[in-house]
């Protein structure tokens, strides 16, 4: 961009504002970036602890029209014999 670009831009800016509010846009604008600025600080602090898992007691119960079937439990191949030579 040119100079005389920036010139125009800064005219427009000034007819859609008023002189007396490019101040406060400057000051907002300077805290909005003062408070992301502290924002990505606080971030590199490190992740906030997660929070706890739901309990089994925390689970709806059938009586709300909700069914909570527990998953089948699996065999290990290892705890039987598929040989059938035992």
């Amino acid at each position: 961009m040119g100079a005389s670009e920036l010139l125009i831009i800064l005219v427009i800016v000034v007819l859609l504002f008023g002189a007396s509010k490019i101040p406060e846009l400057g000051r907002s604008l300077g805290s909005g970036l003062s408070n992301f600025k502290q924002g990505l600080k606080d971030g590199e602090e490190g992740p906030t602890r997660a929070a706890p898992p739901a309990s089994p007691t925390s689970l709806p119960s059938s009586s709300s029209g909700i069914e909570v079937n527990p998953a089948p439990q699996r065999e290990t191949t290892s705890a039987r014999n598929t040989d059938g030579d035992a």
